[in-house]
């Protein structure tokens, strides 16, 4: 999914306040990110990042100018709803969808006695994100973070998210050679570094969060979110109901809300 920047929010939700990183001055083009990643390096260690941690995860970041086109030309989601659906493929997503459901119903009622979320909004999730994992994106995931972490428009929120990548380096949760989406967002339901480290869930039960190879792990790590968000077990999830807002803090986007809302209970019958 390509999801919608608003006034500090990424598509994967609201954030909490950030803490004050300290970092380099920002730049508005690559002639100045050499200088910034070698700053960066230096005082990443007294924000409790280990220097072998940070050398490893820089060694093959670069600017990326595919994450600032496409931080620079999101519009999809200026789209009417049944514009958007018929972009993103609904009917389809609702069709492989129950299919889906059916296939992994343990699964699903697992989550679901864990988080109180059904499968239908984690399916309609799953499936506009990624095509049910089809496509997690091509971009080097630590460059682009570091891209838009180094670039003036967001630099202290995307900092944060920088912060929160190399943590999951050093846990072990994310490869310094990861690809994923163009702002940074990871694995089969794309969540941002920082919501893997709120909200990340061992669904498989190995130890680690994979949000890429475990669709146990991605689709707990979704629900987790939404019961974060103010998900409570049993109660509706359309448009007025008390679920929506936590839907709503998946995405800023009204119309990708509203489509959530939609597939999900065309998937879960109701």
């Amino acid at each position: 999914m390509k999801k919608i920047l608003l006034a500090g929010l990424i598509a994967t939700g609201s954030m909490m306040a950030a803490p004050a990183f300290a970092a380099p001055q920002c730049g508005n083009d690559s002639s100045g990110f050499a200088r910034w990643v070698e700053e960066f390096k230096q005082v990443a260690p007294s924000n409790g990042i280990s220097p072998s941690v940070v050398e490893r995860a820089f060694a093959n970041v670069s600017y990326n100018r595919e994450t600032i086109r496409a931080d620079r030309g999101q519009r999809s989601f200026k789209l009417s709803f049944d514009e958007f659906m018929k972009k993103r493929g609904g009917q389809a997503i609702i069709s492989r969808g129950k299919k889906m459901k059916a296939g992994n119903a343990s699964l699903f009622a697992s989550i679901e006695r864990r988080y109180g979320v059904p499968a239908g909004p984690l399916l309609a999730i799953w499936g506009m994100e990624t095509g049910f994992g089809g496509f997690m994106g091509n971009q080097h995931t630590l460059s682009a973070v570091a891209t838009l972490a180094y670039d003036c428009r967001r630099s202290a929120y995307f900092t944060e998210q920088l912060y929160a990548a190399l943590t999951l380096v050093a846990r072990g949760d994310l490869s310094p050679s990861a690809r994923g989406a163009a702002h940074g967002e990871i694995g089969q339901t794309q969540f941002l570094p920082l919501n893997v480290v709120r909200y990340g869930a061992d669904g498989d039960g190995d130890g680690h969060i994979d949000m890429v190879r475990s669709r146990a792990d991605a689709l707990a790590s979704t629900a987790n979110f939404l019961r974060g968000h103010g998900w409570r077990a049993g109660a509706g999830y359309q448009p007025g109901e008390p679920n929506f807002v936590a839907i709503q803090g998946w995405n800023a986007a009204s119309v990708y809300q509203r489509a959530i809302a939609y597939i999900g209970a065309e998937i879960d019958g109701r």
